[in-house]
């Protein structure tokens, strides 16, 4: 397949029928592959799992309008990467600074779980991403969960039992990108106090320490 990121991918024929249904029952949700958001040339690219049904299926902007974006969004602006404290929709004027968010599957996958060929399909989109970022000397990827840490390591070509996920994990690559992981900022992470706002931004003040 082409690495161009596509909005009209039907590659995963499951993933594109479950769009198809999600368009009829709500047919004002962007409902297709939902792109990158961010400064073009970021130094910090945000990797999560997929788009949420309600979230980013429905904004077309990743992390955008659902729970799971509340956490990231607030602490990207207090760490200075975002113009505002919450992200509502793709035409808000939410500007990212020296930061980029992308997603390891482009599709929304029913109850929130891609099947790994559909990881393994979407992760040449990944791995253009990845190569274009450090390209443009990008220095730190921050994996939201164990699915988007591994997506990256496939999309670079490095065998996860070398890279163990863990959160506040960090991984110097042989790409000179260093790797940081973090729990996902999901509704049942936060609630379950698995994931805190001061254990998130521990995460983004090592990023941060690394950048100076």
């Amino acid at each position: 397949m082409s690495n161009k990121f596509s909005a009209n991918c039907r590659l995963c024929p499951r993933l594109a029928g479950f769009l198809d249904e999600v368009k009829i029952r709500y047919p004002d949700y962007h409902a297709r592959p939902v792109p990158a958001f961010g400064d073009k040339t970021p130094k910090l690219l945000i990797i999560g799992l997929a788009p949420g049904m309600h979230g980013a299926n429905r904004t077309g902007r990743p992390f955008t309008g659902d729970f799971a974006g509340i956490l990231l969004y607030r602490t990207l602006h207090k760490f200075g990467f975002a113009s505002k404290d919450e992200s509502i929709s793709a035409d808000d004027g939410l500007r990212l600074t020296g930061c980029r968010i992308t997603n390891a599957v482009k599709c929304l996958p029913p109850e929130n779980k891609p099947e790994p060929g559909e990881i393994r399909q979407c992760n040449g989109y990944l791995t253009a991403e990845i190569e274009g970022f450090a390209k443009e000397g990008g220095t730190a990827l921050l994996a939201l969960g164990t699915v988007a840490h591994k997506a990256a390591l496939m999309a670079l070509g490095l065998k996860p039992a070398a890279y163990p996920f863990g959160h506040g994990a960090v991984h110097p690559l042989p790409n000179k990108v260093t790797l940081y992981d973090s729990y996902h900022c999901s509704r049942y992470n936060t609630q379950t106090k698995r994931l805190t706002a001061a254990t998130f931004e521990a995460v983004f003040e090592k990023i941060c320490a690394d950048f100076s």
